[in-house]
């Protein structure tokens, strides 16, 4: 791979991450912003690394004995993008020889972050899985994927709902969905968006180009499950991780429901709440 390819700095790690190999483990939480990194590590027992460049905070230690690693995205597919690739290079490719490694490593990717509701049902600071994700967020289209039958399935039987509206989808990984399984958790298919406003189908001076959107998708159901929330990372870290063999999960607060118009009124103890959650069961 070409240095124009596969960038390192000077002290021979990853670009946007600046991180070496040894720095991460195999189970990575990721987070959108940086300050909740800290809203995480600090339940370890011990921290061994804190690394910080732009947007990605990451830190390193251990819980319960176990080794973890949370990092932060910042906002958007885009950094999704930039985030999966290089955690995957820095396990997979041989950062000296530029090549990849003969034997695979897998990542475990959970992702702790807030979203909005769909569902008139599902009360606000409700905690949700997403089993599915739709991205209409333009990720996936740069990339030539590989489906499994069960997500173009799922493809097919949406596309036929919303033949106008392009979008991708992809699936979390049976195994952490199972691991996760609990009363405590909804579960439901997310949306994952370009943006926070029109995307989103929010409308403050300028007007949406979809305004009957929650109105098309409402009747929509796969296997039971109807699209629940909206957010802007999901589908992008279950499409890499699902073409790249990783494992991936998304962890959402449902701090808003835009079909009621309430909002959460202490959104901070409802993501402290569901940190403590994931971290006991990645834990014990």
């Amino acid at each position: 791979m070409q240095s124009s390819e596969l960038i390192l700095n000077s002290d021979g790690s990853i670009y946007h991450l600046h991180l070496h190999p040894e720095d991460i483990s195999d189970t990575i939480i990721t987070v959108g912003d940086p300050n909740r990194v800290a809203d995480v590590s600090k339940y370890f027992d011990t921290i061994e690394i804190k690394k910080a460049y732009r947007e990605f905070v990451t830190h390193t230690g251990h819980l319960n004995g176990k080794r973890l690693t949370v990092i932060s995205t910042g906002i958007g597919t885009d950094n999704i993008d930039i985030v999966l690739n290089e955690l995957d290079a820095l396990v997979n490719i041989d950062l000296k020889t530029r090549k990849v490694k003969d034997k695979l490593r897998q990542l475990q990717f959970i992702r702790v972050g807030t979203s909005g509701c769909l569902r008139p049902e599902i009360p606000v600071d409700s905690l949700l899985i997403s089993e599915y994700a739709v991205g209409w967020d333009g990720l996936g289209f740069f990339y030539k994927k590989n489906q499994t039958a069960e997500n173009e399935n799922f493809y097919q039987s949406l596309k036929n709902k919303m033949p106008d509206i392009p979008f991708y989808t992809a699936s979390a990984s049976p195994f952490l969905v199972e691991q996760f399984a609990s009363s405590i958790f909804n579960k439901g298919i997310t949306l994952t968006c370009s943006g926070f406003y029109a995307p989103q189908i929010r409308q403050l001076r300028l007007p949406v180009r979809f305004p009957n959107f929650f109105e098309k998708i409402q009747a929509f159901s796969h296997k039971n499950l109807h699209i629940t929330n909206m957010e802007m990372e999901t589908a992008g870290i279950y499409l890499l991780a699902q073409m790249l063999g990783h494992q991936a999960i998304s962890i959402n607060a449902l701090l808003a429901n835009r079909m009621t118009g309430n909002f959460s009124k202490n959104p901070q103890l409802v993501v402290e709440n569901m940190i403590k959650k994931v971290l006991k069961i990645l834990t014990h």
